[in-house]
Order: C-alpha cells, then structure tokens, then sequence
C-alpha cells in the first residue's frame, strides 16, 4: 500500500482544500471518501463565503466563475418590531461583502483540482499515515470511533433550504428577518443580473414538516409573506432539503488512536447556527490553520507531531469560541418574545445601525479582513512554491 504523509477522511469543500493544501507543502496526501456514484438529489445549498476563504480558494486555483459566486454589494437585517441594520460594500470600501457561492459549482472546482494534484490519490483505505484528519462532517463516525465527545446543544429548530426566482431582480443584495423565533435569508444566485435567490429559513421545528407539505406554490407565498414581498412574487425552482440546527463542539480536536495521530476540521469539529453565514468560513479557516501549522514546524517534526497539532487546536478554538457566542446569543435574543425584550433587541439594532466605527469594525470582522490578509500571504507562498514544484 502507498506510504501518505496524511489520510484525510471525507471529501467535501473542506476536506478537498485541505487537501490541496497539504500537497502544495510536498506532503503526500490519502484522501478518502465514501462511493459517490449512485445517484443522489441535487444539492440546493448555497455558502456567504467572506474574503479571507475567497482568497484561500483563489490561491489554490478553485474560486468558481461570476455566475457561480454572486458579490454581495447590500445586505439588509429587518427586525420584528421596526428594527434594522444595513451594511454596503461601498461603505466598508471593499469590492464585496461577501460572495454567495453555488454548492456544486465549488465541488466542481475543487474535485478538478484534485484530479490534476499528483500529491493526492483517492484511496479506500490508508494504512501507516502519520496523520489523519478527520473532515467527515457532523454526524462523523471515525470521530466517534476515536472516542471523541461531541457536546451538543440542539435548537427548537429546523432549517429549509431551497431556490426561487424573484419577479424583481436581486441588486445583488442580501437580506435576512428576524421573526417570531425565525430566520429567513435570501442570498442572491446567477451573478450581478441575477434573479434567483437561495432561501435558508429557520423555522420552529414543528412548523418544518407542515411548510415542507405544501405546495411548491404555497410554499413559494409563505416565504413571500415572510420576507415582506421584498423581491416580488416568488416561483420555486429547485427541491427542499431540511435538517436540525445545533450548536456542537468537540471536547478534543487532536489526538492519537491505535499509535497515530489524528485532528478534527470543518463540522467534524464544530457547528454553529446559520443566521451568522459563517459555518464553511470556519471551517475553510480550520483548513488554512492547519496547513499553516504544518508548513512552519520543525522539519525534524512529522505530520503527526502533537505539539504542533495543539497549537492549531488552540488556535481554532479560540476563534470558535468567538463566533459560538456570537451566533448562539443573536438566537437566544430573538428567541425571546416578551415584549420587553422585542422592545429592546430591536431598540438595540436600530442603535448599532449608528453607532459609526463600531458598526465598520464588526463589518470587517465578518467579512474575515484579517484573516483574508493571512490567505493572500498563503496564496503568495502556494504561488512560489507551485513555480518550484508545477502541480498542474
């Protein structure tokens, strides 16, 4: 069997970039995945990634073309009861907010990259692999089967996801409502003229299978209603998904079984709520940071070496740690529905919506800018290195 320097174990977005990103470090790379040829229902999923990810994605040749990865111009946040908060690119003065990605548009990429990496090769199974790291998702096996705890705390919630086409164009804009203990985004597909969306609405989770009964007709109007008819009459164009929503983090994200070590990244290691945008954003970081850790250690340490596993775990811990108590306050705020707090919550958006530099620096933190200047420094070196070594 091939000697890897790494098995990474799943091979979604996160799995494959880090993967791209360990070969680009000359290590050789064993990536495994589950069989993919049966037919499967098309994917409705769509991803806000920020600019610290674009540019992690762009330094491994693998960003999707315009009409696959919609700029963000205009984001809208509408309370429920008269509160609200606006962000534009224009202001921040930055080319986007974010940019809102077509799921199987970025596989597409990422799995052409990998098919032209000589670094990576598709296996069934690795044995004697310094590392593995485990990108399996939430509901991973291999992180149960290495004893690791996955604390979760569910919500009441459930999410739906599909596609609609707007009778009014989207402007490149985003919006989200607050409302009754929902969530409802619509984030904009098909490039700057655009007329589709995909809709995310996290709804109480005894309403999911009612809405999901309906017709695509009936459907399509009650998420009319809910937005407000921002963007006109609204016609579904894709299936429903639906799944649970969680806050879930791993007590451990490093460690060794049977005399090898492992790391979690991506939902193997932790979820959080969808109102943020940010779930792949994490994990795509987790992938970054773990490549990074590898490139600069020691050269006489190995893949597997558990200092330098800590320090990531560390690292990525911290910034989970920000983000969770982010996302789960703003659902815990709105799941409130006293009417002192509706008075305040809303009291306090119309606030942030003035408060000046605050409002800019959050803006910034969200849109990954110092995490973005970390990728580009990444992209530089991928670049040189790819001079010295052509993968492609």
């Amino acid at each position: 069997m091939t000697q890897f320097d790494v098995c990474v174990r799943g091979a979604g977005v996160v799995g494959r970039t880090l993967a791209l990103l360990l070969a680009r470090e000359r290590l050789r790379v064993g990536l495994l995945a589950p069989d993919t040829t049966r037919a499967t229902a098309a994917d409705v999923r769509a991803y806000a990634l920020n600019g610290a990810s674009r540019a992690l994605l762009e330094s491994l040749r693998a960003w999707p073309d315009e009409a696959d990865a919609t700029a963000v111009l205009a984001m809208r946040v509408h309370g429920d009861a008269g509160g609200a908060v606006t962000f534009s690119a224009a202001a921040e003065r930055v080319p986007a907010l974010a940019w809102i990605v077509d799921v199987p548009a970025l596989e597409a990429r990422l799995t052409e990259a990998v098919r032209f990496q000589p670094l990576i090769e598709r296996v069934d199974d690795v044995d004697g692999a310094a590392l593995t790291v485990v990108c399996e998702g939430r509901a991973s096996s291999t992180r149960h089967e290495f004893g690791v705890d996955f604390e979760v705390t569910p919500y009441p919630q459930r999410a739906i996801a599909t596609r609609l086409r707007c009778e009014q164009p989207h402007r490149q804009t985003a919006y989200q409502w607050f409302d009754d203990n929902e969530v409802l985004a619509l984030l904009p597909l098909g490039g700057p003229h655009g007329d589709t969306v995909a809709a995310v609405w996290s709804v109480a989770s005894e309403r999911a299978a009612p809405l999901l009964a309906l017709s695509d007709d009936e459907f399509a109007e009650r998420i009319g209603q809910a937005s407000r008819q921002a963007l006109g009459r609204l016609t579904l164009t894709s299936a429903r998904a639906d799944w649970p929503l969680q806050l879930a983090r791993a007590n451990r994200w490093v460690g060794q079984h049977a005399g090898t070590s492992w790391a979690l990244a991506g939902d193997a290691a932790h979820t959080v709520h969808p109102l943020s945008g940010q779930g792949l954003n994490l994990g795509l970081a987790d992938a970054a940071a773990l490549a990074r850790a590898l490139q600069r250690r020691d050269y006489w340490r190995s893949a597997g070496d558990l200092r330098v596993l800590r320090g990531y775990e560390r690292a990525r811990k911290q910034e989970l740690l920000q983000m969770s108590l982010l996302t789960d306050g703003l659902q815990q705020l709105f799941s409130l529905n006293a009417g002192p707090w509706k008075t305040l919550r809303n009291w306090g958006m119309n606030g942030f919506e003035h408060s000046g530099p605050f409002k800019h620096w959050a803006a910034r933190q969200a849109m990954g800018a110092a995490a973005g200047r970390g990728a580009a420094r990444a992209g530089r070196r991928g670049g040189r290195n790819a001079a010295r070594y052509p993968d492609r």
